[in-house]
């Protein structure tokens, strides 16, 4: 395996370390870590490590052939042993948590922020193949002194997620994190809580007769009170000690600019303090925006992150609404300055279209889906405000314009996102019909229509159409096409409202289309439109479920099988309909461990 060979591990080369590292080695246990860029620290090797899968894709992009892949020296390396490459080296980062835009220190066993970062991810090199920058990352390599108290370790179940949710994300064209492969222990188990087979999640509705003495809003509150009460796992489980590797251009977080900016701005802050947080902006410049004004003064390149970072981020969280993605823990940490989709772990992939959908029980309404571009726009501010330390008060006041305009692009990447599902070509009016259309459609999506399947379904409306050759009058060109979306029979009303709104969509695709062209022949290329950006399969969480189950089995044919699927999710795969192109199982909405979790 030649991966040593084009070893360059940047982020130790230009950064500083932690200047306590070497009195507190090996750098294990819970502890302060006031000052430096990362940590010198060795992963736990697995026990008995065996190799479960790999992407063969992400491989060659390292290049790494078959044979490399089931070499010992990548099942040492990529198990924690990082001395089985001599050439590779390992290390965490401290970083900053923000929620919502808030400073916060409470979680932090120090109650000062000097104990947050990588508390079971650590990195064990970069690497330059063919001119691109690699990172390799260990998630669950065991502990570091950002573990907090915690046993550093990954588990099979979040891993098997995690490894198809990554490499899923890449085939639906949304920038993400990626996966390498996934490693397994023969021997290491770790206890968990998660949620037993035997309870029963399944929560009473609005119009439940025992609520029928109550006003609507009360009934809500009761419900959310009782949906509260009864989504906490409640059994321990023991599980299979596991390893992701995922890869990344780099995984510089806002958490990362953030910390260090907190540090530069403190009264009295050392010069050793905004020496560092200068290098970790010009890092993620050398990192993720070589692009932006090379040459110029650290502060205006720093101005220009502004722009880079608010268009990035932008398309990561309109690609989420477009896939039906919720990533359900959105702090600044989790959210890399590069627009990178990542920490796959109280994720989900919406079924029935919910605008407060999210899996985590803690999402709250400021994660829960339709509010992720809200989310993704105070990450910017935060890390835009964490570029002050660098800014005289003239650039101050640039940035903040900066910031008060990158909110119309945020705008503008949802309103983008409406059109591609819609099927419209790329114009700045198409984009704003497709708005309307869009809060037309959502109140008949809400009702109980599957997100995937609906929209996918739109565009066998749009060739029926076509085909009859007819206006949108006939009942059965509305709606026979999306009868698989539906998890109850429309009403005469809702039915009606389809109606409506479909002979509106087809109008405004008509006033859209190329003059010369015939409206049949708008409507079939509006259709191949939206089955490029509107995916067949998507890693639903009861297929997750399927697969981690089986693998703890060791079967691990259904993993293999969906990894293969989620390659080319735009595809047809006649052959797996019925199994996977469907609504989720009606025990699936409501049961803990696939509905939502802890």
């Amino acid at each position: 395996m030649e991966l040593g060979g084009h070893a360059d591990h940047s982020w130790v080369r230009m950064l500083d370390a932690d200047p306590e590292s070497e009195d507190h080695r090996p750098n294990k246990k819970m502890r302060q870590v006031r000052s430096g860029h990362y940590v010198p620290v060795k992963p736990t090797p697995l026990p008995s490590p065996k190799l479960v899968i790999y992407s063969k894709r992400m491989a060659a992009s390292l290049g790494l052939t078959d044979e490399d892949c089931h070499s010992g020296a990548f099942l040492s390396l990529f198990s924690g042993d990082v001395d089985a490459v001599p050439e590779m080296t390992s290390w965490a980062t401290p970083y900053a948590l923000a929620i919502m835009g808030s400073p916060m220190v409470q979680q932090c066993p120090f109650k000062n922020g000097n104990g947050y970062g990588d508390g079971r991810a650590i990195s064990v090199g970069e690497v330059v193949v063919a001119g691109q920058r690699w990172e390799l990352q260990l998630k669950g390599g065991g502990t570091t002194p950002f573990c907090r108290g915690a046993d550093g370790r990954a588990v099979l179940r979040s891993s098997v997620r995690e490894f198809l949710a990554s490499e899923a994300m890449d085939a639906l064209g949304v920038s993400t994190t990626r996966a390498l492969c996934l490693i397994v222990s023969g021997s290491e188990t770790a206890q968990r809580p998660w949620y037993s087979d035997e309870r029963d999640d399944e929560l009473p509705t609005e119009d439940d007769p025992r609520l029928a003495h109550y006003p609507p809003h009360v009934r809500k509150a009761l419900l959310a009170q009782l949906a509260s009460q009864t989504r906490d796992p409640d059994v321990m489980v023991t599980e299979k000690v596991a390893i992701t590797t995922r890869v990344a251009t780099s995984f510089t977080r806002i958490g990362h600019i953030d910390l260090f900016a907190r540090r530069a701005a403190r009264p009295g802050a050392t010069e050793l303090a905004r020496t560092q947080h200068a290098a970790i902006v010009e890092h993620l410049l050398f990192r993720e925006y070589p692009d932006v004004l090379p040459g110029a003064p650290l502060g205006e390149r720093a101005l220009g992150l502004i722009d880079a970072v608010a268009n990035r981020i932008a398309a990561m969280v309109a690609g989420w609404l477009r896939i039906g993605f919720c990533q359900g823990n959105f702090n600044a940490d989790n959210c890399l300055a590069g627009g990178r989709t990542m920490d796959y772990g109280p994720f989900g992939w919406m079924d029935k279209y919910d605008p407060k959908f999210a899996k985590w029980t803690g999402s709250g309404d400021h994660f829960a889906f339709m509010n992720q571009p809200q989310a993704g726009y105070v990450n910017f501010q935060t890390f835009a405000t964490a570029l002050d330390p660098l800014f005289d008060a003239e650039s101050k006041g640039r940035a903040a314009v900066k910031v008060k305009q990158a909110k119309g692009q945020f705008d503008a990447a949802v309103a983008d996102t409406w059109r591609r599902k819609l099927g419209f070509a790329p114009s700045d009016s198409a984009s704003a019909l497709a708005s309307k259309l869009w809060s037309r459609l959502e109140s008949l999506l809400v009702v109980g229509v599957d997100w995937t399947i609906g929209w996918r379904q739109l565009a066998a409306v749009l060739e029926a159409a076509a085909h009859a050759g007819v206006g949108m009058d006939a009942p059965s060109l509305c709606l026979e096409p999306l009868e698989p979306a539906f998890y109850k029979k429309p009403s005469l009303s809702t039915f009606e409202a389809w109606r409506m709104f479909v002979t509106e969509w087809k109008r405004g695709l008509e006033a859209h289309a190329d003059p010369a062209e015939d409206v049949a022949t708008e409507l079939k290329r509006a259709a191949v439109r939206m089955r490029q950006e509107n995916p067949k399969y998507v890693p639903r969480e009861w297929m997750l479920v399927m697969c981690y189950d089986t693998a703890a089995k060791g079967d691990l044919g259904p993993l293999h099988s969906l990894h293969s699927l989620f390659e080319t999710p735009y595809d047809e795969h006649p052959e797996m309909e019925a199994q996977f192109y469907r609504r989720a199982p009606e025990e699936t909405l409501r049961k803990g461990g696939t509905a939502f979790m802890s």
